[in-house]
């Protein structure tokens, strides 16, 4: 009895647990450069960093917008999302339940691994 009892938990977290909400960080780590090689700061989502550097970024379901201060470089420049490869796996394998819990945890989502921002 216990070890059926034991097996359906771990039948039920293992369903109700999605890929990329395992596999994935909250947060993931993108290098940050400017075109011309020279050093820039400025902010993502409230946080200040200086580049060339490793800026973390929130997964969301929304594009991230970089606010560079240094004078002679892009103001802005909007960071793409897409779909991590690992939530099509869950879908094939996980089903709705999974799937669901990659989408609302937003692990699903994810960005390019090095952004540049354009520096004259």
């Amino acid at each position: 009895m216990k070890k059926i009892a034991l097996s359906a938990v771990i039948a039920a977290v293992t369903l109700m647990s999605g890929c990329a909400s395992i596999l994935n960080d909250k947060v993931q780590k993108v290098n940050v450069a400017s075109s011309n090689g020279k050093p820039i700061t400025g902010n993502v989502d409230g946080a200040t960093f200086t580049a060339p550097g490793v800026v973390s970024l929130t997964r969301a379901k929304a594009a991230k917008i970089i606010y560079v201060e240094t004078e002679g470089c892009a103001k802005q420049t909007v960071v793409d999302n897409s779909v991590d490869p690992k939530f099509f796996i869950n879908v094939l394998t996980g089903g709705a339940i999974g799937s669901t819990t990659d989408y609302a945890t937003e692990k699903m989502w994810k960005y390019s691994d090095n952004v540049v921002i354009s520096c004259q």
